[in-house]
């Protein structure tokens, strides 16, 4: 019987001992210029390493409406840029993003924003024959056009989406335009909290989860 009783105290003290080492899930990294690849942040940013957040801002989505910070507060939401005659890695990134869409329908608290870094093509009208194409649900997921040198504005100093370099000559190198692969994740703070490979499904998958970690914590 004492052999009994010492054995399940020992199992016990197991069991104890591997639920406290085990870890525990960490809060998602708040990412200041600092934190960002040097060659993504304009020279007069690139010390900052606190209380960086998005810049207010106002474009128009696919449906001719005005949409911008004040439509998100309280919401999470991931932003991309992306123009709508890409032929390389857009295609891909907005596959990926219809998962995200998927995994998040009908959650309020949650929105996808699209940017284009071509305005002059990407009128209201083509934005919404794309965003109909991807399956978009306009109260989800807005495409957003206006002016070029907000939109470019907003991407490298905001999201470090865009070299201060290709900015500087509107990002068109011949018939392209350059911008990142990476999805931003956004809080209801207005704080960058992670960047994502929107050509990786892995990448995708770790953003679907930390959605979800965000939506929890904000809750």
């Amino acid at each position: 019987m004492r052999v009994l009783i010492v054995g399940l105290i020992f199992v016990a003290g197991v069991v104890v001992a591997y639920f406290f080492t085990q870890p525990k899930d960490e809060p998602l990294k708040v990412y200041n210029p600092i934190d960002v690849e040097s060659e993504m942040v304009e020279k007069d940013l690139a010390r900052k390493g606190f209380g960086h957040t998005i810049q207010e801002f106002s474009f128009t989505d696919q449906n001719g409406l005005a949409y911008g910070s004040k439509d998100l507060k309280g919401k999470v939401y991931v932003a991309e840029y992306f123009f709508t005659t890409c032929g390389t890695i857009c295609p891909r990134m907005n596959a990926e993003m219809q998962r995200v869409q998927e995994a998040y329908k009908g959650v309020d608290r949650f929105k996808i924003l699209s940017f284009t870094v071509d305005p002059e093509t990407d009128s209201v009208a083509q934005m919404k024959i794309y965003a109909d194409g991807h399956g978009a649900d306009s109260k989800q997921w807005h495409f957003l056009t206006g002016k070029k040198t907000d939109l470019y504005k907003l991407a490298r100093r905001s999201f470090f989406v865009l070299k201060p370099a290709e900015a500087a000559n509107q990002g068109d190198v011949g018939s392209d335009f350059i911008h990142t692969n990476y999805f931003v994740l956004v809080d209801t703070q207005k704080r960058i909290r992670g960047y994502y490979d929107g050509t990786d499904s892995r990448e995708v998958d770790k953003l679907i989860g930390d959605i979800r970690k965000l939506l929890e914590e904000e809750n």
